[in-house]
């Protein structure tokens, strides 16, 4: 009888962090409701069941729960941490949220593509990767995607290892470097 509606790597101090994480900041791939009574937390130290209470550790088994089917496997990546690899509901909004607005793609040579907030430079987003010659700069949160010959699909195992590879270390990009990389040149008819 449960949904899973996130499945993430994130920072927490202890539950009650969690808790207040998941009622107040929302993370963008999160796709439930707020957490309260009767849900279940998933830690590497084990299930726990939230009740009026606090938190009390159950035997839980993951298997048994439900997972939308337009779910992606992708890569995500945000600024100053390690990637990993998450889950996208297919859906625009979704995508949206899970790099915080409009979204633009960025074509890689294998069929996948880097999905970014097409205007993370000009809100000042945060430095995240460089990619390509190393001087363009992705701002935000990102992920890769698979790509087929309209749509975006999920990473195969192979795609995955890959992308974790590429954007392993995070790096540290000033502010002046991303505004250094935002811009466009006008070019006259002639």
């Amino acid at each position: 009888i449960y949904n899973e509606v996130f499945n993430a790597e994130i920072d927490f101090k202890d539950l009650d962090a969690l808790y207040d994480k998941f009622n107040h900041e929302k993370h963008p791939l999160f796709r439930g409701h707020s957490m309260s009574i009767s849900d279940v937390a998933v830690t590497d130290e084990g299930a726990y069941f939230c009740d009026g209470f606090g938190f009390a550790k159950i035997d839980f088994d993951e298997s048994l729960t439900h997972k939308q089917d337009n779910l992606m496997r992708v890569v995500y990546v945000e600024p100053n941490k390690e990637p990993y690899v998450a889950e996208v509901e297919h859906t625009l909004e979704a995508e949206q949220r899970a790099v915080g607005g409009y979204i633009e793609c960025v074509y890689n040579d294998d069929n996948t593509c880097i999905v970014d907030n097409e205007e993370g430079k000009l809100i000042g987003l945060e430095g995240n990767r460089r990619i390509g010659d190393g001087h363009s700069i992705l701002a935000g949160s990102f992920f890769v995607v698979g790509l087929t010959e309209d749509d975006f699909r999920g990473l195969s195992d192979e795609e995955v290892t890959k992308y974790m590879e590429v954007f392993k270390d995070p790096e540290k990009i000033s502010k002046q470097e991303v505004e250094a990389d935002t811009g466009f040149t006008i070019y006259p008819v002639m």
